[in-house]
């Protein structure tokens, strides 16, 4: 497993809005607390970190995200949309549909977005995005978009106790994945999404992202705090919320939580 050659990306990415200015680390702690920090010091817009490992790999809700040197894709971007709260936190919808379009790339038609930031492939995850946003009275400093990718490992390599539930895009696609062209990929969609969604509002977005979830129509539970929530998924809300319908037939909007869908039981009266 090659490391990543900054100098080169650097050189590729010049001049995008996405990348212009590049961190590179061998390890770190956590990139998205790195970028923030440079945010609070004034890092441009589309600043990027890349890091070969993180010791502190950040997941949503203080989980842990593995991450091993050499293998995968750990990155952190900084957004500045002059946009109040709502378009902030409609910025991880549009990073799930950028992260599951770049993936379907090198895995065609398999990576699906699962509410509210994963992409799987066939059931499993394989990118985690955590979006984190810094507010300065009413309206937005900035947003760090993270997004971790597992790329180039065997289903032996990852812990026993995530092996069942998590993949790599290598072990998907049945190659090894050149991740230099992977990260490119990525900034490129994100950007067009980005700009999709600051210049025309939410509704391509939105639409794009609903093609792309399997959970849409499907009954689901959601788990937040120890307190559960089912029904239908329908809809995404205005600020990336998940729609649900409930049994008695009212619709709630569901903001947090981990959302698992439920396998349907087909139950019927055997005849005579």
């Amino acid at each position: 497993m090659t490391s990543l050659n900054a100098e080169s990306l650097r050189k590729q990415l010049a001049g995008k809005m996405i990348g212009h200015r590049l961190y590179y680390y061998d390890e770190i702690g956590s990139t998205n607390d790195e970028a923030f920090r440079l945010g609070e010091e004034g890092a441009p817009e589309g600043t990027v970190l890349i890091a070969e490992s993180q010791t502190s790999g950040k997941g949503r809700m203080q989980r842990v995200w593995y991450s091993p040197a050499g293998a995968n894709i750990y990155t952190s971007m900084i957004l500045r949309p002059l946009a109040g709260r709502m378009q902030a936190t409609q910025i991880p919808i549009a990073a799930g549909v950028a992260a599951a379009e770049t993936l379907n790339e090198f895995c065609p038609g398999k990576a699906w977005i699962k509410w509210p930031n994963d992409v799987l492939i066939g059931g499993k995850k394989v990118c985690g995005i955590l979006a984190q946003m810094k507010m300065s009275g009413q309206a937005v400093d900035f947003v760090v978009v993270g997004i971790g990718v597992n790329v180039n490992l065997t289903r032996e390599q990852f812990p026993q106790d995530i092996q069942e539930i998590a993949t790599a895009l290598a072990i998907e696609a049945g190659r090894e994945i050149s991740r230099p062209e992977l990260i490119i990929r990525l900034y490129e969609n994100m950007t067009k999404w980005y700009r999709e969604l600051i210049q025309n509002g939410f509704a391509s977005v939105r639409e794009r992202w609903l093609n792309r979830s399997e959970m849409i129509d499907k009954t689901v539970s959601i788990v937040f705090h120890n307190e559960a929530v089912s029904g239908k998924a329908v809809g995404l809300d205005e600020d990336g919320s998940l729609i649900l319908l409930t049994a008695n037939n009212q619709k709630m909007s569901v903001s947090a939580g981990d959302a698992t869908i439920l396998k349907e039981v087909n139950t019927y009266a055997a005849g005579n």
